[in-house]
């Protein structure tokens, strides 16, 4: 790998992160020279990153005038919400039936309600709990079996993580009721009850994202 793939590697994973993380939100303007000074590097491999975000749909460049931060979709979180919904819920049905597979991932699920406590205690920011919260749902569908809807969840993370950041930035005290919501759908999959976690989940989600039952925020 050449020196300046690796610093165009590094600036594109930086500026990604950045955008998830809610620290640079939809609508700003930023440059090429502002990212270049950050990360004490050329404009060169800073261009070659906002070149592949755009491509992906995270910015928009305007010649001479830098790079807008594309803002979440109007109606983007209703139709990730809803996509998350149908295959979590497809998930805990599937594991419902398997108490040894129930038992494996009601174990992981405690293991993450920890670290998310611990961040808790340690000051810990929004950008690291949209990392623990999306491990926490992604180890729901895992657990599914179906490696086909693994794949399509993964690919729903990114919009997760930045949605989740956003709603922190709106409401950090919401923190705390997410890791609540989290210990009670715990015990609704330790319990094996399918239909109380789907009716939780989906109130978990639309509570978290502002998103009211009869449609769009």
């Amino acid at each position: 790998m050449s020196k300046l793939y690796s610093a165009a590697e590094l600036a594109y994973r930086e500026v990604k992160e950045l955008i998830l993380s809610g620290a640079l939100p939809g609508g700003e303007l930023i440059s090429e020279g502002e990212i270049a000074t950050r990360m004490g590097s050329s404009r060169t491999p800073v261009r070659e990153a906002f070149l592949r975000l755009e491509a992906e749909g995270w910015m928009r460049l305007y010649p001479k005038r830098g790079a807008l931060i594309v803002p979440v979709a109007d109606g983007e979180a209703e139709h990730v919400v809803d996509a998350r919904l149908l295959v979590e819920t497809h998930a805990v049905e599937a594991i419902a039936r398997n108490p040894r597979a129930r038992d494996v991932l009601v174990l992981t699920l405690r293991e993450n309600l920890d670290r998310q406590r611990e961040l808790i205690v340690s000051g810990g920011d929004a950008a690291q709990f949209s990392v623990l919260d999306a491990d926490f749902h992604r180890a729901l569908v895992r657990a599914g079996g179906n490696p086909l809807l693994e794949t399509f969840y993964d690919g729903l993370r990114e919009r997760q993580r930045r949605m989740t950041a956003r709603s922190l930035a709106r409401d950090p005290e919401q923190i705390s009721k997410i890791v609540d919501d989290h210990a009670r759908l715990t015990d609704l999959v330790a319990a094996g009850d399918a239909d109380g976690f789907a009716s939780a989940v989906r109130r978990h989600m639309r509570e978290v994202h502002a998103l009211s039952e009869g449609g769009r925020r």
